[in-house]
């Protein structure tokens, strides 16, 4: 348990570690690339630990000895059968991903995760695979891992996801149809959530050489077929990470600059400082470099889509705590197949700390107080999510006794984090 401790003022620059998403992506291109690429300024976190130990057990030599510098030995799209089951812990993007990087194999690949993952839907990802002609099942028959694979190949042509809830099922297609024995077409139905994810996979596909054809509302593809190739490629900070320390200025009135967050960013969650700006923040572009947020006075409350950027859902919620009046969060009901029930817990631990807020089904409203006068000091259950638990250390820097259990939970995408904070308070 960790117990956060206010602070009175805070002026400071930081940065952050590299975008989670952008690492897991670049992985994958860079593992199915002709050559090698070098990737700079990637996330070393639990979770792409797991991807990287998945990698290296479908045959893709990765050296990661130099944290800031990593080098991946592409097997230009061939995949080998590991040797035992792939175990990807509670890695949603990684079990995604690789669930498609597996079809590229010969023979029989067995996909498993945390007792988490195995209540985290992937049927619309595997009913895809089968309309591009794989033989993959869910082992317990609900549409969720662990996953049994039967490998030969990916035949391409044209094939449907039924549901573009998760984008990670969009972006798992999209990262392999590359190697697929006939040019791929790819149809979602419904409505397509966190498109700048999607938009990052096209990104980061076009970086490693192979150029989408996507239509405007991102529900339809045509993917050539032409493999990745190996290059250099440089990794953003990691904009959800830098929420927490822009929410910190914008509760406290204090001043943060996150230096490695460029603007513009390939990463839609960078665009919660605009929604800081319309809560009352100032916002401004460092001359360095980096986005600068200071907070106000008073916060104000907002009406606000956050399907885009799922993410950040919780950082906004804790600083509409704060804000004077009702802030609506909408089109977040994605947030439930997260790591935990984020929208079930967000409400859950709010309340802990006095705060007023209705959960419905794919929103929540926070009736703040400005200040966060009426909020009090709680002991904060995190689920094991890390998000869960950095947005609440937000919160224990105005107001007293706030205290983590599960701390430890940050190291899937913020091993540091700790240190990082801590240094808010100096």
């Amino acid at each position: 348990m960790k117990e956060i401790v206010p602070v009175e003022r805070i002026d400071i620059t930081v940065e952050v570690p590299g975008s989670k998403s952008l690492t897991q992506r670049a992985l994958i291109a860079a593992a199915l690339a002709r050559g090698t690429s070098v990737l700079s300024g990637p996330l070393a976190s639990e979770d792409t630990a797991y991807t990287i130990a998945a990698l290296r057990a479908m045959g893709i030599a990765v050296n990661d000895e130099d944290s800031g510098c990593w080098q991946v030995h592409g097997a230009a799209g061939k995949i080998q059968v590991p040797a035992e089951d792939i175990y990807l812990g509670n890695n949603g993007t990684a079990t995604r991903f690789l669930t498609s990087v597996a079809t590229l194999g010969q023979g029989t690949f067995h996909i498993t995760g945390s007792d988490r993952m195995g209540r985290r839907p992937i049927d619309p990802l595997l009913e895809a695979l089968q309309g591009w002609g794989v033989d993959i099942e869910s082992d317990s028959g609900n549409g969720c891992p662990p996953l049994t694979i039967r490998a030969n190949g990916l035949a391409g042509g044209t094939t449907v996801l039924p549901e573009g809830k998760s984008s990670q099922y969009l972006s798992s297609l999209l990262l392999v149809a590359p190697y697929a024995e006939q040019a791929a077409e790819l149809e979602v139905r419904g409505e397509v959530y966190s498109k700048p994810y999607v938009e990052m996979t096209l990104t980061v596909m076009s970086s490693f050489g192979v150029q989408a054809e996507a239509s405007p509302l991102l529900n339809f593809f045509r993917i050539p077929q032409v493999g990745y190739q190996g290059r250099e490629y440089a990794i953003e900070g990691d904009a959800s990470g830098a929420s927490y320390f822009w929410a910190a200025a914008a509760i406290t009135g204090g001043r943060v600059t996150v230096a490695n967050v460029p603007v513009p960013s390939l990463q839609g969650d960078a665009q919660l400082v605009p929604l800081l700006a319309r809560m009352g923040c100032d916002v401004s572009r460092s001359s360095k470099g980096g986005l600068t947020v200071r907070g106000p006075k008073r916060l104000k409350a907002i009406e606000v889509d956050m399907g885009d950027m799922p993410d950040v859902a919780p950082t906004l919620a804790v600083v509409a705590a704060f804000a004077e009046g009702t802030t609506v969060i909408g089109n977040i009901g994605h947030l439930r197949i997260k790591e935990c029930d984020r929208l079930s817990a967000m409400v859950t631990e709010l309340g802990k700390m006095g705060a007023e807020v209705e959960e419905q089904k794919d929103s929540m409203l926070i009736h703040g107080c400005a200040g966060g006068k009426n909020l009090h000091g709680a002991e904060i259950e995190t689920y094991d999510d890390h998000r869960i638990a950095m947005c609440f250390a937000v919160a224990g820097l105005k107001v007293p006794g706030v205290k983590i259990t599960g701390e430890q939970c940050v190291a899937k995408s913020f091993p540091d984090f700790w240190d990082r904070f801590a240094l808010l308070g100096k």
